[in-house]
């Protein structure tokens, strides 16, 4: 099945990126996602949490400087865990011509899980990819599951979701091949 993707890169900011769980890992597996999908003319989607503690120009708010968007790509901002929500995002990827987003991330329970499922409700297939996304490191333990188990939760989760019409892929970063894009809008 062929496809127009689309790599988003969410909330991949200096804040959440300073309490995320094999944050230098997956900040270097999506660096290499975004330097392969850009050659291959596929676009690359930033996506910026401002919400209550994520205060527009602040340090923290800031995407990492390994991750951060060249002036010609798009960053959307968003207020929510859904990066459709109140956003362009669908807009953007419609004239983009995308039918595919490629999502990676943080947090995987929060913000990549709410957007991986809205992406499909919006009729987009979805790559969820298996080691690009990351949560937080659990300090007090509680209730929560460790970062490593909500990660491989959530990857199985998507491998054994059914959205009618819609593909659904939980690859490696090693095994996302990115097609050339042709004929799109720039």
């Amino acid at each position: 099945m062929s496809h127009t993707s689309a790599l988003l890169v969410i909330d991949m900011q200096n804040a959440p990126v300073a309490i995320a769980y094999r944050a230098a890992e997956t900040v270097a597996v999506i660096a290499g996602l975004r330097e392969r999908a850009k050659a291959a003319g596929v676009p690359v989607v930033t996506i910026q949490d401002q919400g209550a503690g994520m205060e527009a120009g602040t340090e923290g708010w800031r995407i990492v400087p390994e991750l951060a968007p060249a002036a010609d790509e798009t960053v959307v901002h968003k207020t929510s865990p859904d990066s459709f929500l109140d956003t362009d995002l669908d807009k953007v990827l419609k004239v983009l011509g995308v039918t595919e987003v490629v999502v990676t991330g943080f947090a995987t329970e929060i913000c990549v899980d709410t957007t991986a499922r809205q992406a499909l409700s919006h009729r987009y297939d979805l790559l969820l990819v298996a080691d690009g996304h990351t949560t937080s490191v659990r300090l007090d333990g509680g209730e929560y599951a460790s970062p490593r188990q909500s990660i491989a939760h959530h990857n199985e989760i998507f491998r054994h979701i059914g959205f009618p019409g819609r593909s659904i892929r939980v690859l490696p970063a090693s095994e996302v091949a990115f097609a050339a894009a042709e004929n799109l809008p720039r």
